[in-house]
């Protein structure tokens, strides 16, 4: 009776901790790898966005929410790479393991345009691979306008429909009307919103914040405050 006992507790922990780590989050990290992005300002991007995810309370969301977290990089039309397939987030080597592959990623492309709507295009297709996660986010950083391919805003239909949301980064480096751009054309979904970065400098603080505000208080409904007192 007492091994039976302890075999059923051990099952109820593990199936328990496996329910507890359901998917609530499937994120896509979409990265402009433009002809206006330089080595240095693709170093920043990567290294920086490496950085966010090890931060203390984004790991620890992203264990809790059980995340899924994919990479793409994006150019110009045709030019937009699935860079990272699809990585489960169940403990916190998860995250390490991540971010270590983020910092070691190939740049694809170094010359070409700007093609957001592309780039929006094949992060909705990834989400076809996990479809039991709760919430469906796209994170698409960049410098500059679209000026390639389809418009950013001819894909909205199609993201509404599927239940994706679209975040961004602007980079406004040498476009300073970049965020009100970003506003009106890029972004979509239910609390969509435009985070700013003055400079590649300050990108990496810009998408810690970032994924502070969409991962951390938003991911399985746990507030950024919660997570700095556990």
């Amino acid at each position: 009776m007492t091994r039976l006992f302890l075999v059923l507790t051990c099952l109820h922990l593990v199936f328990g901790a496996r329910m507890l780590r359901a998917c609530d989050l499937a994120l896509v990290l979409a990265v402009d790898v433009s002809g206006s992005v330089d080595i240095d300002e693709y170093r920043i991007q990567m290294d920086g966005l490496a950085a966010a995810l090890r931060d203390g309370i984004i790991a620890e969301a992203l264990v809790r929410g059980g995340a899924r977290v994919a990479v793409i990089q994006w150019s110009g039309s045709g030019r937009q790479e699935l860079s990272l397939p699809w990585v489960a987030i169940s403990d916190f080597s998860d995250v390490d393991r991540l971010s270590n592959e983020i910092s070691g990623l190939p740049r694809p492309w170094r010359n070409f345009a700007t093609g957001i709507g592309e780039a929006l295009e094949l992060a909705l297709a990834q989400f076809s691979a996990v479809p039991d996660c709760r919430r469906r986010l796209i994170d698409v950083s960049g410098d500059g306008f679209s000026n390639e391919g389809v418009a950013p805003g001819d894909v909205h239909p199609a993201l509404r429909a599927a239940g994706v949301t679209v975040n961004a980064l602007a980079i406004e480096d040498s476009e300073p009307a970049l965020t009100d751009y970003f506003f009106e054309e890029v972004i979509t979904g239910e609390g969509a919103f435009v985070q700013t970065a003055a400079t590649f400098e300050e990108y990496p603080d810009a998408i810690r914040q970032k994924l502070l505000r969409e991962v951390a208080e938003q991911t399985a409904g746990l507030p950024g405050e919660d997570l700095r007192r556990n």
